[in-house]
């Protein structure tokens, strides 16, 4: 089952599980919930629930690839260059619930942190590397 939402005035069709990148929203919780444009029913049919919503789990932020913008008047000796990151807030959608059913992304597994590496009693000292010796270039043959 999927679902077409908006945000940010832009469309996005999403399933339960996906990761999308919206634009920068002030929502504070952990949680968002969707405008729901369509969704899909059974046999791939597509209708606007008027029940139906989309929730998502916010993430992180960040600030995507940087946009060159040039400005060119050719014979006029005008030329500005501007950049610009746009901000994007990552979204993971949770659930989708239309017409009584309900669709939950699998959860997510929990990693475990590292063990970190423990160290012998008394440290080995590492001799140093050897340096390859230098190569003496041939001494060019002058011809008189």
């Amino acid at each position: 089952m999927y679902a077409v939402i908006r945000a940010g005035g832009k469309q996005y069709r999403v399933a339960p599980g996906d990761v999308i990148k919206i634009e920068k929203t002030s929502n504070s919780d952990q949680n968002i919930e969707f405008e729901v444009l369509a969704v899909s029913g059974e046999e791939g049919k597509i209708a606007k629930a008027e029940d139906a919503k989309v929730t998502g789990q916010i993430l992180g932020e960040g600030r995507a690839d940087k946009i060159l913008v040039f400005h060119f008047k050719r014979k006029k000796q005008y030329k500005k260059l501007n950049g610009h990151r746009q901000p994007f807030t990552q979204v993971r959608i949770a659930e989708i619930s239309a017409d009584g059913q309900t669709f939950k992304a699998p959860e997510l597994p929990v990693k475990a942190p590292k063990a970190k590496k423990v160290e012998a009693d008394a440290p080995v000292a590492k001799a140093p590397a050897k340096k390859a010796a230098a190569k003496k270039t041939a001494a060019k043959k002058s011809s008189k």
